[in-house]
């Protein structure tokens, strides 16, 4: 692998630059499971708070919920939309400065020319916004007698692939129900993404049935690291979210998982040990390219 033949070139000939690559190929991800209420003023602070609370832990990544913001809901989503940049990716804007972190916005309701969209932006150390990401696959399922939701009766879905680079590993980003489509990581994958994050909000039907697999399959398949991260159980909401947000490393164990209840987890990625999965069980190189092959439609 590349980054073998890299750490051996740089212990060799360069010491000071392998003490850095170490440390480069280790880095703390936060993931933030936000109790979310109808009051927007108190999921912004208490957003804030907790992206303060996690970059003093040492964390360099940090991942909020999806519709952190606001309640989730159809009856919702226009109520509480925003421009971008607006009041809340301006609160996002400011924590990712201050704290000097990587921020993934979990997601908010965006209004643009007249449509609603589910929208993730992302903050780099700096404060300025790396990409904004709208949910792909919009929310429509009808489970009879459990549950029915359609997304897509008030919002838009988006049209693009949203990566981005840090000086750790280059991110994948996708929200919630885009996690279902493993076309998606695949190509995040095969671009060079190491690590893909997707603030969800499963529910009390789909979450124990399918949260979990879904994270670890998308991990062992692709062998990456998956972050998801879900608005805290609230039992009073109309919409309940299931919660247990994790991280998954490319081996599909859960390294780490929060309760039903609000609270920061933490992992650490390790880039080498994903390197050492792809070495051991070298898939990437032994994909069948003459037979099948799965592509994005767009360049970049």
């Amino acid at each position: 692998m590349t980054v073998n033949v890299l750490s051996v070139v740089c212990s060799e000939r360069y010491p000071v630059m392998s003490g850095i690559f170490k440390a480069m190929s280790k880095f703390r991800l936060a993931v933030v499971q936000l109790h979310v209420s109808k009051i927007k003023a108190d999921n912004l602070g208490r957003a804030q708070q907790l992206v303060k609370e996690a970059a003093g832990q040492g964390a360099k990544v940090v991942v909020l919920p999806e519709c952190f913001n606001s309640p989730y809901g159809t009856g919702f989503f226009a109520e509480y939309a925003e421009k971008i940049p607006g009041e809340s990716t301006q609160v996002l804007s400011e924590a990712a400065k201050e704290c000097g972190v990587y921020l993934v916005g979990g997601s908010i309701p965006e209004e643009d020319r007249g449509k609603l969209y589910n929208t993730c932006s992302v903050f780099g150390p700096d404060g300025k916004l790396l990409v904004k990401h709208r949910k792909i696959h919009l929310f429509d399922i009808d489970v009879p007698g459990k549950i029915r939701f359609q997304e897509s009766e008030t919002l838009s879905p988006g049209n693009g692939l949203s990566m981005f680079e840090t000086p750790f590993c280059k991110i994948g980003v996708g929200i919630c129900y885009d996690i279902r489509f493993a076309e998606l990581a695949q190509i995040y994958a095969k671009k060079g993404c190491q690590l893909l994050v997707y603030p969800g909000a499963f529910n009390m039907t789909t979450g124990p049935a399918h949260w979990e697999l879904l994270q670890r399959g998308r991990a062992v398949d692709n062998q990456v690291y998956v972050a998801t991260a879900s608005p805290a159980r609230d039992e009073t909401a109309s919409y309940v979210a299931w919660g247990h947000s994790s991280v998954v490393n490319p081996w599909g164990e859960v390294i780490t998982k929060a309760g039903s209840e609000e609270s920061v987890v933490y992992a650490d990625i390790d880039l080498q040990y994903l390197a050492d999965v792809r070495q051991q069980i070298p898939i990437t190189t032994q994909r069948r390219n003459d037979l099948y092959s799965v592509n994005s439609v767009q360049e970049g």
